[in-house]
């Protein structure tokens, strides 16, 4: 048996290669080959275009360094500037040409000076008993009058240590008292307190927590009445205590800020107070400041 033979393997035989064409001086020029499309299925895909991106953020830096670079030199170039400089000369601050009138009156023409009545701060700054209201006719001298010390002020108070102590704060200058009786029970007491100048008004607010307490006890039974001729002065009439084994006990309080001086007011009595008396007497001790 003849063994088979084996088909013939074809041979490939290479391609002859392609010929550049050769320009000649009548032959137009070959256009441009077409760009290759990626094959979609190729795993190796186009390089990604980043270069631009790059090159825009390196842009953008450099732009910001120079802004940073012409803000530091154009401030140190001012410092230099304002150092090279002769110091400008500040105003003097006591200026006379500030006071007023800003020239002279003429001689003759002067405003008059204020007189002891219409000066209230001379007479702040003299003896207060003699601010004080004169005790009425028939009524007798009951308890201190005059000066009082702060001591004996703030004794009569509910909280003596805190009172104490506000007063303090509120820096109390002086305390001017007078006091009287009227009849059996009928007792009045006149306190003209004065504070230093401060960054508040202790005359103020002593009026001002005095008016708050008062207007807060349920036997007030009001925020009170306005004192006239003051723009924070009020008075407050209480209904009748009443407790067993005891008399009717009735009372009136006023409250007054005039500058740096504090007014108040206390009325005690066994027969009802009206709101007229209390009044009266707050108005005419006022209109003694």
């Amino acid at each position: 048996m003849t063994p088979a033979t084996p088909a013939a393997t074809p041979v490939a035989t290479p391609e002859a290669a392609p010929t550049a064409p050769v320009a000649t001086p009548d032959a137009p020029v070959a256009a441009p080959a077409a760009a290759a499309v990626p094959d979609p299925t190729s795993d190796t895909g186009p390089e990604p275009a980043v270069r631009p991106r790059r090159r825009v953020l390196r842009t953008v830096g450099l732009i910001a360094v120079a802004a940073v670079l012409g803000l530091v030199g154009g401030t140190a170039v001012g410092y230099r500037i304002q150092a090279d400089r002769e110091p400008t000369l500040l105003p003097a601050l006591n200026q006379p040409g500030l006071a007023y009138p800003a020239k002279p009156l003429p001689k003759g023409e002067e405003p008059e000076p204020l007189s002891a009545a219409e000066d209230h701060q001379l007479k702040a700054e003299g003896d207060l008993r003699k601010l004080l209201l004169p005790r009425p006719a028939g009524a007798r001298a009951e308890g201190p009058d005059g000066w009082q010390s702060l001591s004996q002020y703030v004794d009569g108070y509910t909280l003596p240590d805190a009172a104490l102590e506000f007063q303090l704060d509120q820096g109390i200058r002086r305390i001017a008292t007078r006091e009287w009786r009227v009849g059996e029970y009928k007792t009045v007491e006149i306190n003209l307190v004065q504070y230093r100048a401060g960054s508040s008004n202790g005359a103020w607010e002593h009026v001002m927590d005095q008016q708050r307490i008062a207007g807060g006890e349920a036997r007030s039974g009001s925020l009170g009445e306005s004192v006239k001729g003051s723009s924070n002065g009020r008075y407050f009439v209480y209904p009748v205590r009443r407790e067993a084994g005891y008399m009717d006990s009735y009372m009136a309080r006023a409250f007054i800020a005039h500058g740096d001086i504090a007014i108040t007011i206390l009325m005690y009595d066994t027969r009802k107070i009206s709101g007229s008396e209390i009044r009266s007497l707050a108005e005419r001790q006022l209109g003694r400041l």
